[in-house]
């Protein structure tokens, strides 16, 4: 699966993700301080799924309307350690395939997704 990693994403996470198979690109390696609508458009224009905790993303995608057809999830899980986002996010991505077209949230018991088509 092809990802973009928001720099609050964890370093343990991100190697996880990609020990597990991912591509996965990570905004704190090669464009750390981007805007959150530039970190959205770089999702789109790379047909990367955007991983973040950062919750202004369902403001781009659902207020404002930004094009995020690519996915994002939304990591709202109590952050124990970097070692225990780095296991639900693995586990989190190998639950499902049709991450691309939503907007995701993961929980610590549920993942709860919403289209973003028809918006």
């Amino acid at each position: 699966m092809r990802l973009l990693a928001n720099e609050n994403f964890p370093l343990d996470a991100v190697q996880a993700l990609r020990t597990n198979g991912h591509d996965v690109a990570w905004i704190r390696e090669d464009a750390r301080g981007s805007a959150d609508d530039k970190v959205l458009i770089r999702a789109q224009e790379e047909k990367r799924i955007l991983i973040t905790f950062d919750k202004d993303f369902g403001e781009l995608a659902f207020r404002s309307k930004l094009p995020a057809d690519c996915g994002i999830i939304l990591f709202r899980i109590t952050p124990v350690s970097s070692t225990y986002i780095a296991q639900v996010a693995v586990q989190a991505l190998a639950s499902r395939k049709d991450w691309a077209g939503h907007f995701s949230v993961v929980e610590d018991q549920r993942i709860r997704m919403t289209s973003l088509r028809n918006r």
